[in-house]
C-alpha cells in the first residue's frame, strides 16, 4: 500500500515487522486526523536515484507534515485500515500502545529556550500546557532535560543567526553524551515553519520540527522521533487553531502581567514580512473565551494583561453572539487606510473586546499589541479614552515615512494618512504615547525617502521606537518582486540617524513629566542591579526611589512624583500607596 511503503521509507524501518510498521502508520494516520487544513499533509523525502547513492547514505530522511507537498488529506483518509495485506497475510490494526496519552511524556524532563517577540512566550506556555498534559516534565536545567525545545523567530537574519549558533552547541553536547543519554532537540515556532527542511538536513542538528499550528501534535512527533534516527516536522498552517482551549502553564509563575493571545495570523501580506507565511491567516478567540481567560487571570492575582495578535486591532469574532451579523461596531478602517485583500464584514470587533475585558476587574490594566494602523476606528478610540484601566499607550507602526516607499511596503497608505491619523488620536485622547516600528534600508530606498522617514519622525514625536535595518526574507513579496539593493553600510548610516532622531525628540518630550504626579505598576527589582522598578500607563518603565517606611509587593500601585527622565525611562519616587480606581478619582485622566 503505498501510505505504508511511503512511511516505512520515511522512518526507515527496513525488515520491521508487520505490527510495527502498522503501528507507524496508525500514528501518521492519527497526526493526519489532527489536521485543520484540506491541503495535502505529508512529503517523505529520499534519494532521488541510485547514481546518487552515495550521497543517500549520508542524506537523513525524515516524515514532514505540511500544507503544500505530498499525498493529500483524502489520500490518508482513502486507504482502508481495517485489512492491510502484507505477503499474502490479512492482519488487523490494533491499538498502538505508546500513543496512549498516558504514555507520550512518561516523567520524561523539557527544557525549553525562547526567541523573539510576546508571541512566542505565548506559543511557548500553550506548549507547556500540552506537554505537561502528555506526562512531560520540565526542567530548568539543560543538562538535566530529555528534550530541548527552541522557540524560534525569523523576523530577521540575526535572529535565525542565532538559532543555528545556539544548535551547534547542542549538537556538541548530544555527540559528548551517550547514545541512549543524547537528548533530542526540538525547534519550534516561525523559523520551523520557514526553514523545516534545512533544519532536518542539516548535520542532523534537529529531530523534530513543529510549526505555530501544530503545537497539539508535538507529543505524537516525539513518539514518532523515538522509534528511529530519523527526522519528523509538523508545519501545516491551519485555518481555525487558535489553541482557545488550553490553559496556558506560565513561564514566570511570579509575574504580575501576563500575554494573552486573542487571535493568530495575520492578512496584511506586507511586502516585508514573512508572518503570513509562517503564522497563517487571520483567526480570532471568541470574545467569551478571553474574558472567561481573563477573570481566571485577575482570581489568581496578576495585574496587568496585554492582548496579542499579529494584528491585533483587526480582531473579528464570529461565534455566536450579540452584533455578530451587524456591520459598523468597530469594524471599520481609519480614515485614509485601504487594504490589499477583501475585508470581511460582521462579527464582534476589538472595540468590544477591549470593553468587556477591562470591565472584567478596573483593577488590572489592559494593553494590546501589535496592532496595525489601519484598524484605529473612534469606536476603538473612545474605549481606551473612557476607560481607566486601558492603558494610553498606543503602539502605531510607521515602517517609513515616504509615501513612495510604503506603497512598495504594501502598507496602505501614506505618509499624509498615517499623520492625520496620529492628529486624529491625539485629538480623542490628548495624553496618549505613540510607540513604533521603523525599517532603515528598504528595496529601493533613496536619500530623499529616508530623509522623508526622518522628518516625519520628527513631526510625530514618538514616545518609544524598534528601529532595525531592512532584511530581506524568503518568500515575501519584496522577495519576489524586488532587489536588496541599498548597502549596508548605508542601511546602518540611515539607521543611525533615524535612533538619532527619536532619541532625541523622545527625550524632549519626556521633560513634561518631570515635577508631575502618576501612577505606577510596581513590578520588583532590576536583575542587573537590583533597583526598584514598575511602568506606568504610558508605557514607559519607571525607576523608584522608595522610603524604607513604604513596604511593596510587585502588583502593587503606587503614586509617584517624577524627578528626572532620559529618552527611554523616568525616575521617580513613591509618594504613597493607591489602587488604580482610587487613583483616577483622585486624578482624573485628560480627556
Amino acid at each position: 500500500m503505498a501510505l505504508r511503503s511511503g512511511l516505512t521509507s520515511g522512518l526507515r524501518l527496513g525488515k520491521c515487522s508487520c505490527r510495527h510498521t502498522r503501528q507507524v502508520a496508525a500514528a501518521a494516520s492519527t497526526m493526519a486526523s489532527t489536521a485543520t487544513s484540506e491541503a495535502a499533509l505529508a512529503s517523505v523525502t529520499a534519494p532521488a536515484s541510485a547514481a546518487d547513492s552515495n550521497v543517500s547514505k549520508q542524506r537523513r530522511r525524515h516524515l514532514v507534515f505540511n500544507n503544500r507537498t505530498g499525498p493529500s488529506l483524502q489520500h490518508f483518509l482513502a486507504q482502508p485500515l481495517e485489512t492491510i495485506q502484507d505477503n499474502g497475510v490479512s492482519v488487523e490494526p490494533d491499538e498502538v500502545p505508546y500513543m496512549s496519552i498516558s504514555d507520550w511524556g512518561q516523567g520524561r524532563k523539557y527544557y525549553v529556550e525562547v526567541y523573539g517577540c510576546q508571541m512566542n512566550v505565548n506559543d511557548t506556555e500553550i506548549l507547556m500546557a500540552v506537554l505537561n498534559k502528555a506526562g512531560y516534565q520540565r526542567t530548568m536545567e539543560l543538562g538535566d532535560a530529555d528534550v530541548i525545545f527552541l522557540m524560534t523567530c525569523a523576523i530577521r537574519d540575526k535572529a535565525e543567526e542565532k538559532i543555528w549558533n545556539r544548535l551547534k552547541y547542542l549538537k556538541s553536547l548530544q555527540t559528548r553524551a551517550q547514545p541512549s543519554q543524547a537528548p533530542m532537540v526540538g525547534v519550534l515556532g516561525c523559523m520551523a515553519e520557514r526553514l523545516k527542511e534545512r533544519l532536518l538536513e542539516a548535520d542532523r542538528l534537529v529531530d523534530v520540527v513543529c510549526g505555530p499550528d501544530a503545537y497539539r501534535s508535538l507529543p505524537r512527533l516525539l513518539s514518532l522521533r523515538a522509534l528511529s534516527a530519523d527526522g519528523v516536522a509538523n508545519v501545516m498552517l491551519s485555518a481555525d487553531e487558535t489553541y482557545a482551549d488550553i490553559t496556558p502553564v506560565r513561564l514566570d509563575a511570579n509575574k504580575i502581567s501576563v500575554h494573552l493571545s486573542v487571535m493568530r495570523g495575520c492578512n496584511n501580506m506586507c511586502s516585508f514580512c514573512i508572518v503570513p507565511f509562517t503564522r497563517g491567516t487571520e483567526r480570532s478567540r471568541s470574545i467569551d473565551s478571553i474574558v472567561e481567560e481573563v477573570r481566571q487571570l485577575s482570581q489568581q492575582g496578576f495585574r496587568e494583561v496585554t492582548l496579542l495578535g499579529q494584528n491585533v486591532n483587526s480582531y473579528r469574532d464570529t461565534s455566536p453572539g450579540d452584533g455578530h451579523n451587524e456591520p459598523g461596531n468597530g469594524g471599520e478602517l481609519s480614515r485614509g487606510f485601504s487594504t490589499i485583500y477583501r475585508r470581511k464584514e460582521g462579527g464582534r470587533r476589538f472595540a468590544e473586546l477591549l470593553h468587556r475585558v477591562a470591565h472584567v476587574d478596573p483593577e488590572m490594566r489592559v494593553r494590546f499589541t501589535s496592532p496595525h494602523p489601519k484598524d484605529f476606528p473612534d469606536e476603538l478610540l473612545y474605549v481606551i479614552r473612557d476607560c481607566p484601566n486601558v492603558c494610553r499607550n498606543i503602539h502605531l507602526p510607521l515602517q517609513s515615512g515616504s509615501t513612495a516607499c510604503l506603497e512598495r511596503m504594501r502598507r496602505g497608505y501614506s505618509r499624509e494618512a498615517y499623520i492625520d491619523l496620529a492628529r486624529h488620536i491625539r485629538d480623542v485622547i490628548p495624553d496618549v504615547t505613540f510607540s513604533t516600528d521603523v525599517i532603515a534600508g528598504f528595496c529601493g530606498e533613496t536619500e530623499v525617502e529616508h530623509n522623508d522617514t526622518v522628518s516625519l519622525m520628527r513631526e510625530v514625536a514618538f514616545d518609544t521606537a524598534f528601529m532595525f535595518a531592512y532584511s530581506m526574507r524568503e518568500r515575501t513579496h519584496a522577495h519576489r518582486r524586488f532587489q536588496d539593493d541599498v548597502p549596508p553600510d548605508v542601511k546602518n548610516r540611515r539607521l543611525r540617524e533615524i535612533v538619532e532622531t527619536f532619541h532625541s525628540t523622545a527625550k524632549a518630550r519626556n521633560q513634561r513629566f518631570v515635577g508631575t504626579h502618576g501612577l505606577v505598576l510596581y513590578e520588583g527589582l532590576t536583575k542587573k542591579h537590583s533597583r526598584p522598578y514598575g511602568s506606568d500607563d504610558y508605557g514607559h518603565k519607571v525607576f523608584l526611589d522608595i522610603s524604607t517606611a513604604i513596604h511593596l509587593n510587585p502588583g502593587d500601585y503606587v503614586r509617584v512624583r517624577v524627578d528626572s527622565t532620559t529618552s527611554a525611562s523616568l525616575a521617580a519616587t513613591v509618594v504613597e500607596k493607591t489602587t488604580l480606581t482610587g487613583y483616577y478619582q483622585q486624578f482624573p485622566q485628560i480627556g
